[in-house]
């Protein structure tokens, strides 16, 4: 007798209760995938992060502005390789609706600091040369159709221009990059805001400081603090890594959120398949006896009993998988407000060692029960 027939067979000797348990597992590994995507939706950055890139916002908020001319002094801080600014712009493009980052920054110092980004050097010359230029992320650029060439008019919203209510871009390059870049932002220049707003001529968002020893990066947060100290607008300085996780946190701690759901989720799911496999064997106690008389070992039974138990975890949690895999493969489903939207390979590789553990300790004590009975008990019972 071969053992995968018999393994077969025996999963769906009850079909009804074996399909409702691969159900249970399905659904319990699709919201696996789905909820590690979202939860790394709300921490994109933290991991692609420079550890040499420190930022500097307002000490009482990330929302009050900071004087441009601490960049000079923070340039001459030995031990710093490049610094710029950003600053928020919060536009609208056609609709509230269509919400995206807009950043203001400076081109040069810009991709400097962020080598990530990349952009084609005749884009990066355009963008030099035009300074109603712009730079959109690629997703962004597919979800408005937008191309090369192409004038975007946004209505200023916390920056209003000189004349009217609308400023006028030219998108003058498209930037890509590695798996966890958010390619769905858009980068003008500072002067252009500087120079055509009506007001808060001089005041920059934040900086970001990329300095030449990482291992120093406390050191010298603690030296530019020190440096603004007592000023009328005094610094807080944060790694990059943890001012992204910071801000990720103002909606709450959600990675903590969605582990504690799928703790819930896994735990009903290990009980649900831990009764199924008990039940069956109880149900099969007979057909034990007679598997032993007729030469199974222990380690045979212990064997049959566990691939059964891991079959129905590996064929319910892989289709589960597979089909959280394919929904994110179709993108954002919230146009732009989780902007890098995918499954992690790590987060697949966990899932399928979930799989497995899950079947195996699903079916280790029927599995232990049934290689310690005796043949006449077993027989006894028929």
């Amino acid at each position: 007798m071969k053992f995968l027939p018999l393994l077969w067979s025996s999963l769906w000797r009850k079909k009804i209760r074996t399909i409702f348990t691969l159900l249970s597992v399905f659904i319990a590994f699709l919201l696996f995938g789905l909820l590690m995507t979202i939860r790394g939706a709300f921490s994109f950055g933290v991991d692609i992060a420079g550890l040499d890139r420190l930022v500097l916002i307002h000490k009482v908020a990330l929302i009050m502005p900071l004087p441009v001319s601490y960049k000079e002094r923070l340039a001459a801080t030995e031990g710093v390789a490049v610094v710029s600014h950003q600053t928020w712009f919060g536009g609208v493009y056609q609709d509230p609706a269509n919400f995206f980052a807009q950043m203001v920054v400076e081109p040069e110092p810009f991709m400097k600091i962020y080598p990530e980004f990349r952009i084609p050097d005749d884009q990066v010359k355009a963008w030099l040369a035009d300074r109603q230029g712009a730079i959109v992320g690629v997703d962004l650029a597919k979800r408005f159709k937008w191309k090369i060439g192409d004038r975007i008019p946004i209505t200023g919203t916390i920056w209003q221009p000189q004349q009217g209510q609308t400023w006028e871009f030219n998108i003058v390059g498209m930037y890509d990059g590695e798996a966890g870049v958010d390619k769905t932002q858009f980068f003008f220049r500072y002067d252009y805001l500087d120079e055509n707003r009506r007001g808060g001529q001089g005041l920059v968002g934040w900086y970001v400081v990329k300095i030449a020893d990482p291992s120093q990066a406390q050191q010298m947060g603690a030296k530019f603090d020190a440096m603004f100290a007592n000023s009328s607008a005094e610094t807080k300085t944060t790694t990059e890594k943890g001012f992204v996780e910071g801000f990720a946190k103002q909606v709450g701690d959600i990675g903590a959120i969605m582990v504690a759901i799928l703790v819930a989720v896994l735990f009903t799911m290990l009980l649900v398949a831990a009764n199924t496999m008990a039940q069956s064997v109880r149900e099969r106690t007979s057909e034990m006896g007679v598997l032993k008389t007729l030469g199974f070992s222990n380690g045979s039974i212990l064997a049959l009993i566990l691939g059964e138990s891991v079959l129905i975890a590996v064929l319910g949690g892989a289709l589960g998988l597979g089909l959280s895999w394919l929904i994110v493969q179709r993108g954002d489903p919230t146009n732009g407000m989780l902007p890098v939207f995918i499954l992690p390979a790590r987060d697949v590789v966990i899932g399928g060692v979930m799989i497995v553990v899950l079947g195996l300790i699903a079916g280790a004590l029927p599995a232990f029960n049934a290689m310690n009975l005796k043949i006449a008990d077993a027989l006894r019972r028929s």
